[in-house]
């Protein structure tokens, strides 16, 4: 019979593994997998790497969970927002809102779903294993779309490239443009104009008419 953990160290073990994915997010985010190292993320926590094997056995598992939670509460702020929305368009627009809204909001998550895209050293043996959630939330809205007439016949990943992966470009180019092209990607002006123009790129893509 397993001993029951008290529910104080529970709650201490929770807290800390929480501090390790959210520094192991940061640094995966700003040096990549290949250059993190386990002792990065313990001396960010303040703790001793034998601390984070306890909880993660290695840098992959860690990763892997840092990528698991970043794509589980995408999709998790995907479902709140579409609550409720029925109609085809207006599901596109909300999603790639939502998408947009958690980029800004989670600019570690951006980056590393950024460095998938171009390292595929960090991928495993299936790179979409986490992701299946988003690609699969987009093209549920694209087929739904052409079902009902509103949407011309268009490939749903075509879609993701051309107008989704533009929030990447945008929350993480704000500060890799010079110091005279430099934004933030929060400002609130700023957040409306590149809303107004992916909503603009969108229904382009998907009607034969005008945006």
């Amino acid at each position: 019979m397993s001993a029951i953990k008290p529910p104080v160290r529970q709650a201490r073990g929770d807290a800390t593994r929480r501090q390790i994915l959210d520094e192991a997010e940061r640094i995966f985010a700003d040096i990549g997998y290949a250059a993190a190292r386990l002792d990065h993320v313990a001396d960010a926590v303040g703790i001793r790497r034998p601390s984070i094997i306890y909880h993660f056995p290695g840098k992959q598992q860690l990763y892997d969970e840092v990528e698991a939670d970043i794509f589980s509460s995408m999709h998790a702020f995907v479902l709140n927002r579409m609550k409720g929305v029925t109609d085809p368009m207006a599901q596109l627009l909300t999603l790639l809102d939502a998408w947009l809204d958690f980029l800004v909001g989670r600019p570690t998550a951006a980056r590393i779903i950024q460095r998938l895209i171009a390292d595929s050293a960090a991928h495993g043996d299936n790179p979409v294993r986490f992701s299946e959630t988003a690609l699969q939330d987009i093209e549920d809205v694209v087929a739904a779309g052409v079902v009902s007439g509103q949407f011309q016949p268009v490939s749903a990943m075509v879609l993701l490239n051309l107008v989704a992966g533009g929030a990447l470009h945008y929350v993480c180019n704000a500060h890799q443009l010079g110091p005279s092209r430099s934004y933030d990607p929060s400002a609130p002006a700023q957040l409306v104009e590149f809303r107004a123009m992916m909503h603009r790129l969108a229904k382009a893509a998907v009607t034969d008419a005008p945006a």
